[in-house]
């Protein structure tokens, strides 16, 4: 490629080219399937499910976080180690396997990672690191610890809310037990692990030293040195880094020497542990615990209650999940530790593109995004450059420039393939200097959705809803409450910590030092109450006209709740994170502005999301269907004005983005929602039937206390929405009985807890939780309950057919990277995880799709194949039909569903309104999806002989002369029919076999 002796800038030219032209722009997938990978879903399972979902027509998998784990994670969000695959999913060996698997078959996959925060505890490495060393650890500067937080008895040291109960009760009743282990110090709390600091290992080891007999050939003097040493390392708290490194190393040293020195002296062994037995104190007996207490309290930990976590825990976490801790990805060390092997196995091929969990938690996802690409680009250089002996050292700078230079410009700014987790609000769009591709398709999901629901029953469902409960709930103020509680409770820590910065920035100049750390609190938790969504992107760059029109709005909203609080406080807030410096402030006051700005920055999402999403949602069940990450329930149902729109949008502005129905985190999945949207349309009948379930359940309640009853009746309407949409089709033996009572039963545990308001995670009230497990059995074992409930529920679930089908061909046609769900290529009943991740019967699948392929090769026409399917459409086979027929022609025609035209199609006659058209179009290729929407009064047409469809008809875009069009479901041949001078096709012809139709050009 380039001559050993040429120019070093003319190398860094060349390799930086062919390092372009091998990444030109991201590699976006035709389609994506999601597979949740755990010990009993290794990578030798998804490596033998790939011929069929290569059959399926799945352009890549999209696998769930791989790297090492806590063991027996059952999603693997919890990394403990990001330098080794999970073990547990089959190592390195079974990624490679997998891999190999994906190439024979012309697939890749996306890697899932979490930039976030780890798993703590006694397999991390890091922070067991961090809890021995305090801030003199390597890894101090990882974590997100604040070390001199507001509580002064924590100052250099970290909050550990682990404890059943109060820290002297678990002292003295023995459950902290020293042990010595290989030369190491450590403390057992049943699982957990919490690391000695070897400075303060002579506590142990000098205990009744004059019992240790001198007549062991100089083991007393070895331990009396080890003691010595251990005297000598530099204190925890020491952060210069020779003084680290030393620490870091010699503590090493006393460890060999001391397993050594036990190992060859029984004598010394055996006094050590006696010394151990005497610290661990005697059950009964107070004062035995002294040692242990005070050798506990010299650690660069305290262990405390877990309930004191909320209020003083002084590491950020992932939302308020104590054993997710925060890392600061913004550190390049952090960053070059973290990323290294993710890294190098996109460089090895073995992956293809990643997915961002949270980037909302990151402190500048801008640079974060940016800096990934970049090392990709890198590493990619690093590889060429390793083929062509060049020396790479010498040339990275130059290449890393060229590389600034290409990207500020627009030209190479993606090269990897990077889709996030955004939550964004209705109408919010991200960032257009992002280096991203999209979103992971909330938003799609949402929007798609909303097409099922009818608005013109808004009004009629919000009585049902507000007749059945007695609630009149304003979302608005609802979220707005509850985003106050989590962060008077389970978030209280991370608001005290950034008021106690935000009082540090106030006291540093004479014009704001008189605000007090309770007022200068409270603002924050008023601003951030009131913050529009998830968060802004204030960076030392500067603040843009979104993030500047969300703050004012936050201010201006927390000041009008706030009519007793001085005006002036929220001014100050509101200046502080615009990053308005007047002329007075120094740099160290600029530096903590800004500071404190990103930092608030990554709490608001959290906040949101928890008050949203995880318990507003629980709470404001008028129709839980639109209760959905990113959803806007009170934006009743989505026209299919707004669908197109956002279509054509996402064409423009981020066609990588995938389009979800069904996620790992989803509230419900696809074919529930598409039931329980129908309830929209049958408002009148919903209430009957209602009143009807309330009566035959009415002697399941159980009173718990003087004066409630359980279930609430919110509880009540959510469990009947729930029962309604996740129902299974046919019926059920006992055993399936008893299956779906079991899960039903840990689904309303959960969904009360999350609502916080009856029963909670934090607090539980344990009478309610029996008593609303008792009424779920019950009414479940109830066949009278069940003869109310089930004609009802079935003729839902014939309406939600529909909306499963039209919604799943919507996503396989619209711009964008349709994402499938493991198991929802057929029909998905699935509630919350753990629900959602139930096993998936691939060899099932496979087998289906097999027989469905070669009984319409059979057949002797399409259509009369697709009726049978429709005929019998509960056993899931004709939506696997349609995600394959729809998969195959999307994967055979890429550049057309990539950046083809878009174009909404529109209908004509008394059903217009009733049906959504999409046309893909590029060059002469021609594509157009037709499906049935609000359908729930028309199927009462279909009950009665007649043809709800006669005298409407789809409109032909233009550039199709006269041309026929195929449809790729039947087969069947349509030609244009003129109405009024306009070239259309009847929607009865069109629905004739299906109720879903897919439309080739010629």
């Amino acid at each position: 490629m380039t001559r050993p002796d040429s120019h070093p800038d003319e190398r860094a030219a060349r390799l930086h080219d062919e390092a372009a032209s091998r990444l030109r722009g991201s590699r976006i997938p035709s389609s994506v399937y999601r597979l949740q990978l755990s010990a009993d879903f290794p990578f030798s399972r998804a490596a033998r499910v790939v011929p069929y979902l290569r059959e399926l027509g799945i352009g890549d998998l999209y696998l769930s976080p791989y790297l090492r784990a806590a063991p027996g994670s059952a999603h693997g969000y919890d990394v403990v180690a990001h330098d080794e695959i999970s073990p547990e999913l089959g190592g390195a060996e079974g990624l490679e396997l997998l891999a190999a698997a994906l190439r024979e078959h012309g697939m890749g996959h996306l890697l899932d990672f979490v930039p976030n925060h780890m798993g703590i505890g006694k397999d991390n490495a890091l922070w067991q690191d961090l809890l021995e060393n305090g801030p003199s650890s390597h890894y101090a500067r990882f974590f997100d610890v604040v070390w001199k937080p507001v509580k002064a008895e924590l100052e250099n040291k970290v909050l550990l809310p682990v404890l059943g109960d109060q820290y002297g009760a678990v002292l003295e009743a023995g459950d902290l037990q020293l042990e010595l282990v290989q030369g190491t110090f450590s403390l057992r709390y049943y699982d957990h692990v919490f690391p000695i600091n070897p400075r303060h290992y002579p506590s142990i080891l000098r205990h009744r030293l004059d019992e240790l007999s001198d007549d062991d050939g100089g083991a007393k003097d070895e331990l009396l040195s080890i003691c010595t040493a251990c005297d000598n390392l530099p204190s925890r708290t020491e952060t210069d880094p020779e003084k680290v490194a030393e620490r870091r190393r010699e503590k090493e040293v006393i460890k060999r020497r001391l397993d050594a020195l036990c190992q060859a002296s029984p004598l010394v062994s055996a006094f050590i542990e006696r010394n151990v037995r005497d610290l661990n104190g005697t059950r009964g007996d107070s004062a035995s615990f002294d040692l242990l207490d005070r050798l506990l309290d010299e650690q660069a930990y305290r262990l405390a209650h877990w309930r004191v976590a909320g209020e003083e825990i002084n590491y950020r976490r992932f939302f308020d999940v104590n054993d997710l801790a925060a890392i600061r990805m913004e550190d390049p060390e952090v960053f070059g530790h973290t990323h290294r092997l993710v890294l190098k196995l996109l460089a090895d091929g073995l992956a293809q593109g990643m997915r961002i969990d949270h980037p909302d938690g990151l402190f500048d996802p801008k640079a974060y995004f940016r800096r990934l690409q970049e090392e990709h680009f890198v590493e990619t250089c690093r590889r060429i450059a390793e083929e062509e002996a060049l020396p790479f050292d010498e040339l990275e700078p130059r290449l890393r420039s060229m590389y600034e230079l290409h990207a500020r410009d627009g030209r190479d700014a993606r090269p990897l393939y990077v889709v996030i987790e955004k939550i964004l609000g209705l109408g919010e769009r991200l960032p257009d200097d992002w280096a991203v591709e999209g979103t992971t398709g909330y938003e799609f999901l949402n929007s798609v959705n909303g097409l099922f629901v009818d608005p013109a029953n808004l009004r009629a469902i919000d009585d049902v809803f507000s007749r059945f409960t007695g609630l009149r709930l304003d979302l608005g103020e609802l979220v707005y409450r509850k985003k106050k509680l989590i962060m008077s409770t389970s978030m209280a820590s991370e608001v005290n910590i950034l008021a106690f910065l935000l009082n540090r920035v106030s006291e540093m100049n004479r014009r704001s030092r008189d605000f007090t750390l309770n007022a200068l609190r409270s603002a924050i938790v008023e601003y951030v109450a009131c913050f529009p969504v998830y968060r802004s992107y204030v960076t030392a760059k500067g603040v843009d006209d979104r993030d500047r029109r969300y703050v004012e709005q936050a201010i201006s909203a927390a000041k009008r709740r706030s009519p007793v609080t001085n005006v002036s406080i929220f001014d100050f807030l509101r200046n502080v994170l615009l990053l308005r410096h007047g002329a007075h402030l120094g740099d160290e006051e600029k530096r903590m502005q800004l500071d404190f700005a990103m930092k608030l920055q990554q709490l608001t999402g959290p906040v949101m999301a928890k008050g949203l999403e995880d318990t507003s949602f629980y709470v404001f069940n008028r129709l839980v269907s639109l209760n959905e990450v990113g959803g806007e329930p009170r934006h009743f149902g989505t026209s299919p004005e707004e669908f197109h729109a956002q279509n054509a949008e996402r064409l423009m502005t981020a066609r990588g983005s995938l389009l979800a129905t069904t996620t790992h985190d989803s509230k419900r999945s696809e074919d529930v929602r598409a039931r329980i949207d129908v309830l929209s349309e049958l408002p009148g009948e919903w209430k009957s039937v209602l009143a009807r379930l309330s009566k035959a359940a009415r002697r399941h309640r159980v009173k718990v206390g003087a004066d409630r009853v359980a279930p609430d009746r919110n509880e009540e309407l959510m469990l009947y929405q729930s029962l309604i949409g996740a129902w299974p089709f046919g019926e059920l033996d006992t055993a399936g009985r008893q299956e779906l009572t079991a899960r039903f039963d840990a689904w309303a545990l959960k969904a009360a807890k999350e609502a916080k308001v009856n029963t909670s995670w934090i607090n539980p009230d344990v009478a309610w939780d029996e008593a609303l497990s008792s009424f779920v059995r019950r009414i479940l074992a109830d066949d009278a309950f069940l003869r109310e409930l089930l004609p009802f529920q079935r003729k839902v679930a014939r309406v939600g057919i529909h909306n499963s089908l039209a919604q799943l061909l919507l996503k396989l046609v619209s711009p964008g990277v349709p994402d499938i769900y493991q198991g929802c290529e057929s029909w998905s009943l699935s509630l919350v995880d753990p629900d959602n991740r139930r096993p998936i019967d691939f060899d099932g699948l496979a087998a289906r799709l097999d027989e469905i392929r070669s009984r319409r090769e059979r057949a002797a026409d399409g259509g009369s194949f697709a009726r049978e399917l429709w005929e019998r459409r509960e056993d899931g086979d004709v939506k696997q039909f349609v995600t394959w027929r729809a998969l195959q022609l999307r994967r055979g025609n890429p550049a057309l569903f990539l950046d083809g035209d878009y174009v909404p199609v529109d209908c004509g006659g008394p059903r217009a309104q009733n049906v959504v058209a999409i046309c893909r179009r590029r060059g002469f290729q021609q594509v157009i999806a037709v499906v049935p929407r609000l359908v729930a009064r028309l199927l009462d047409e279909v009950d009665e002989g007649r043809d709800p469809w006669e005298g409407s008809y789809l409109l032909l875009p233009g550039g199709s002369g006269g041309a026929s069009w195929t449809c790729a479901l039947t087969g069947a041949v349509h030609r244009p029919i003129a109405v009024r001078r306009s070239a259309t096709l009847p929607l009865s012809a069109l629905f004739r076999d299906l109720p879903v139709a897919l439309l080739q050009l010629g």
